[in-house]
């Protein structure tokens, strides 16, 4: 069991386009397994490989019981009604939530280990879940869906917090933070091979 460290706001690979996965061997069952354990922690709806360092394509989810993860995941469909602008958190910007407004439903569509189609929907807090975690591999974090007053004020309160100031100005990990979309929050990557990379 691999809980692997979170990476924080400031790391490059969080704002990077993710690559999709083509090679399903090893590298890629170690990385859904991380993700896996990684997310299954109280508090933790989902976790992208980007957060753990890996700039491939997958995310798990842990959302009312359902744990579970798809690799290449594309957003298929999002309905026109949307969700109150709920607080929304990360786990990489542990201890800060703002409204984000949201579609209440959404539909991914990707593949699992054995490079099967898989189909995810949801509404509520399982749409905001499936959109905030394909925004991760897109380089996108819910910080860039704030509107401007609201984007501007979270970037003041990040500067002030202490695992940003500690992480940028003394080079020393993170504690751990609890966050709407998380804990256990340091800065780590793990390695997977290289992507597309043989057994």
């Amino acid at each position: 069991m691999t809980k692997r460290a979170i990476v924080l706001f400031g790391d490059p690979v969080l704002t990077t386009p993710t690559t999709p996965i083509t090679t399903f061997d090893r590298h890629t069952k170690a990385l859904v397994r991380d993700l896996l354990d990684t997310v299954d922690a109280p508090g933790r709806a989902g976790v992208a490989a980007t957060q753990i360092g890996v700039g491939l394509r997958a995310f798990s989810y842990n959302v009312e019981g359902r744990i579970g993860y798809v690799i290449n995941p594309e957003i298929v469909e999002l309905s026109e009604e949307t969700q109150d602008d709920g607080n929304e958190g990360c786990l990489s910007v542990p201890g800060l939530w703002y409204p984000t407004r949201r579609a209440l439903r959404a539909v991914v569509k990707g593949v699992d280990l054995r490079n099967e189609p898989v189909t995810l929907e949801g509404t509520g807090l399982m749409a905001r879940c499936l959109q905030h975690e394909t925004d991760h591999l897109d380089g996108l974090l819910y910080l860039d869906r704030l509107d401007r007053e609201t984007r501007r004020a979270a970037m003041r309160e990040i500067r002030r917090s202490p695992w940003f100031l500690r992480a940028h100005e003394a080079s020393e990990p993170a504690p751990p933070l609890p966050s709407a979309f998380g804990g256990n929050l340091s800065s780590a990557a793990a390695p997977y091979g290289p992507v597309g990379g043989a057994d």
